[in-house]
This record gives C-alpha cells, structure tokens and sequence, in this order.
C-alpha cells in the first residue's frame, strides 16, 4: 500500500489530508478560532454529582461543564477485567478540585467528556500515571516482538507506580530509545503535577500537540511513503523534529513548490466536496446512501445501474464487496463515529455473509480509531461501533439549514399555497384586514402566478380579500409572510395556524 501525507498550510487554516493508494482517507482541519481539545489537562472543580448516572460535573473553564463517569476515575486496586468500579459518591464530592483529560470534544448538546485516568503520549509510548499496566499496540503483529517490548517495558518500570502502552510506531524500539522517552513523558508529568498545585480551578495545566505536531508523532512513520507540505517553513520544523526522534523518515519529506495549489493538484478538493454528499458511487455501478440521525448512522447499499451477466447472487455480492470497501474509507474520510447501521443487500447464502463481513473488518483494520464489527443479520443489516472523540465532518464545517431546520426538506409550493389559502381565509373570518400582500420566495412566487393564476381572483371574490404578492430571494423557501396595507405591517402571526 502506498500512503502519502498531503499538508496545506497556506491560508488561514492548515488541512491535512492522508491517502492510501491515491485515495483519500482521513482529512483533518484546524483554524485558528477552533481549537482541538482531545488530549488537554485541566484542573477542574466538581460541580456536581449524580449517583442516578455515576457521573459528576465537572467545571474545566469551558462553556459546558466535562461529563466524568465513575469508571473513568483512577482507582489503584479496581479490578478492569471484572467491570466493576466504586460509586461515584465514594470518589468525589461537590467542591472537590481534580485533574482531568478531555477525551471527546463537545458534540452538540453535549460538553466534553473528561477522565481522571491521565495519559501523556510520546512519539514510541503512551505513559499512564495511574495506569498498572503494560500495553503493546495490536497492530504489530508479531507476537515475538510483542513478547520482547512487554518484557522491556516491565524491566523498565520495575514495579514503580504508572503503566505504559507501546504505540505501533515502537516496533523494533531500542532498549535506550524506550528508556529516553519514558523518562520525558514522565518528566512532563511531574510538570504538569507542579504547575497543578500552584494553580486554582478551572485552569488548562497542559495543552496537546497541535494538528501537525500530533500528525508527524503520531501517523507519520515508516508506513507513510512521502509527506508533501506547501510551505517550507513548516517542513523545515518537522525534519528538525525528525532529526531527533527518527532521522531515516527526513528524506521522505518534501516541500511543494507548484503554482497550482497542492489539493488541487492532487485531486483532494473534489474528493472533499464529495464528504459532504449522501449518494457516493461504488467501482461496481453501485452506489451507497449515508444517513445522519441523532441516535446513529445510517448506510444504505443499492446496485444502482450494476446488474451483472449472469448470477444474481455473484452481482449482489460483488456490490456488497465494493460497498464494503467504499464504507469503511466514508466512515474515515468523514469521521463518523458511534453506532453505525449499514444496510446490506440481502444474501441467501451465509458463506457470502461472513464474506461481507471479513471484508469489512479487513478495511477497518487500517483505521486509527477503535472499531467494532457485529455479524451480518439475514435481513443484511450490520451494527458496527466506531470511536467517537470530536463532531465528525459534516458536523464541524457545515451548520444547520435555516429553512428546513436540519430535515433537508422544504414545503413544497403547492403546499405552501394551501397554507397561506387557509390563513387567508382565517383574515377574513376575523374581518380585521381586507387587503394583504403576501411576501413569498421568488420560486413560490412564480408557482403562484404561473400554476394558480386564478389564485388571487379567487381569495378576492370568495374571501373578499384583495391579495397582492410580493417575491423576496431572502425569504425562506417553505415560509411565508402576510402584511397588511398600507403600513406593511407583519400579521402572519394573527392567522397562521401550524
């Protein structure tokens, strides 16, 4: 697999997009005014707790408070394999000052959600202050060298306090490398625990890694082919870095020196304004539908114009196939995460399904967030989680409709007629107006004038209301308004009925 990192840092905000194989995967964004939160340490105050949820409140500075669940308090001698952990009245109490880390963005309604059990992430290691365990990242395969880095990381730590998670990066770690950064990372958190205690809650103690910083740490390795970035500052910066953790990857980088723009030249703009599409198109013919609701992610396969020679089921498993492919680079590509319902075309044959599924999973194995796959039901649905940490993005850089308030359906014209008829007919019962003009969309105006040219002759001779219509481009399309002459005043509200 040939993978590339493509880095826009020219403008006003800097994107990063990587791709495997040409293809687009993963894009990232971030702009001066929108802060990344995920990784920051705060010292925060708890506001309040709620034993009916094993949660507490906590304040952070933010504008909504972190949500921290019982099971997310460190406790030295719980027990994780058993599931169990203390009630949440027995850990905190209203008033108590705590450090935390955010570990999801605020989405929606909802204000970050924060942990007790701190994390500090180096470039090979994750340290874990609180942690008691020794970890090795489950995308290196090899058991024997998963042996060798579980054996070293023990020595290392020598039954001292803390634990550590070795990242896929660290394969093949040096003795002396592993023992390097083990001592910074908890060097930094020796800082972070002075600066803690000469500070009072809400403050920010610790602030991670920037886009870029965090990208060239975490995903840039031997795995990336090249990394490309437009300005020659930056890439000046990462080959410094480079040159101290990993000098074999600063020949992999690369300043772009085009006119064209560097996402152009790629093809990555296209692909982009194609994230925020419902209908994408599969190699086969076929195509899928994304779904957003509140609750989780929908995704629908269809054959669309493929139809195969022969056998039906080879076509509609050749679809699922391609679907299944196509899915798991949308869920990356847009970062969907939480539960995620995909509605597969239906198989007779469960060789087929398991088929369906493995190849899903085989996908998925490339994605940096946490996944988990469900067995294919005979209806062809498959439930699948997906880590969720920040609004996906659709999300993040669209906002909603004012017009179809999220639904992304207005009244049609015809409809929205029937509604000013009956308010109309609302005016004259009251007998307070006998002359109106109806402010409307120019669209809905000329549905008006063209389809129900009889309309306002109508209203006059059975309503005894004279109607004139007045179209406005900023009108909303399924909306409209009724003013009375000759001061123009608004009188929607005296007739309108939802």
């Amino acid at each position: 697999m040939n993978r590339k990192i493509l880095i826009n840092a020219v403008g006003h905000e800097t994107r990063v997009a990587i791709l495997e194989d040409g293809q687009l995967v993963e894009l990232m964004y971030e702009r001066p005014e929108t802060r990344r939160m995920v990784g920051d340490i705060y010292l925060g105050r708890v506001e309040a707790v709620l034993p009916g949820i094993q949660a507490a409140f906590v304040d952070i500075g933010t504008e909504k408070a972190g949500f921290l669940h019982a099971s997310d308090i460190a406790e030295p001698d719980r027990d994780d394999d058993s599931g169990g952990y203390t009630p949440i009245q027995d850990l905190v109490e209203q008033g108590d000052e705590i450090l935390v880390q955010i570990t999801k963005e605020p989405i929606g309604t909802k204000g970050p959600r924060v942990t007790n059990e701190v994390s500090i992430p180096g470039r090979f290691l994750v340290w874990m202050p609180y942690g008691d365990r020794v970890g090795v990242s489950r995308k290196i395969d090899d058991e024997g060298e998963r042996d060798r880095l579980r054996d070293m990381a023990r020595e290392l730590l020598d039954d001292g306090p803390g634990g550590v998670i070795v990242r896929t990066v660290g394969e093949e770690l040096t003795r002396e490398t592993f023992e390097q950064e083990l001592r910074t990372l908890q060097g930094t958190w020796e800082k972070i625990q002075e600066r803690a205690e000469g500070m009072s809650a809400p403050s920010m103690v610790y602030e991670e890694a920037k886009l870029i910083s965090g990208i060239i740490r975490d995903v840039f390795s031997e795995q990336v082919d090249l990394l490309t970035v437009d300005s020659p500052e930056l890439a000046h910066e990462i080959k410094s870095y480079l040159g101290q953790v990993n000098p074999d990857l600063v020949n992999r980088v690369q300043v772009y020196r085009k006119d064209v723009p560097i996402f152009d030249d790629y093809g990555i703009e296209e692909e982009i304004r194609g994230a925020f599409r419902r209908k994408v198109g599969l190699a086969s013919g076929g195509h899928i539908i994304i779904e957003s609701t509140e609750a989780l992610v929908a995704v629908d396969v269809n054959t669309g114009r493929y139809t195969g020679k022969k056998d039906p089921e080879e076509t509609i498993l050749r679809t699922n196939l391609d679907a299944a492919k196509e899915i798991s680079r949308q869920l990356r590509l847009r970062d969907i995460g939480g539960i995620i319902v995909c509605d597969f075309i239906d198989m007779e044959k469960e060789e087929y399904r398991d088929r369906v599924q493995n190849e899903m999973k085989t996908w998925l194995g490339r994605d940096r967030a946490r996944t988990k796959v469900f067995g294919i039901s005979e209806l062809g649905l498959l439930e699948m989680s997906r880590q969720r940490v920040r609004p996906n993005l659709y999300q993040a850089m669209t906002e909603r409709c004012p017009s179809c308030e999220g639904t992304g359906r207005v009244l049609a014209p015809e409809t929205l007629v029937r509604r000013i008829e009956r308010a109309v007919r609302r005016a004259a019962s009251k007998g307070e107006d006998r002359k109106l003009t109806i402010r409307v969309h120019p669209e809905v105006a000329l549905y008006l004038l063209e389809d129900e040219r009889g309309f306002l002759g109508r209203m006059k001779e059975e309503a005894g209301i004279q109607l004139d219509v007045r179209d406005d481009p900023l009108m909303p399309m399924g909306e409209y308004r009724l003013l009375a002459a000759p001061s123009d005043q608004d009188v929607t509200s005296r007739y309108a009925v939802a």
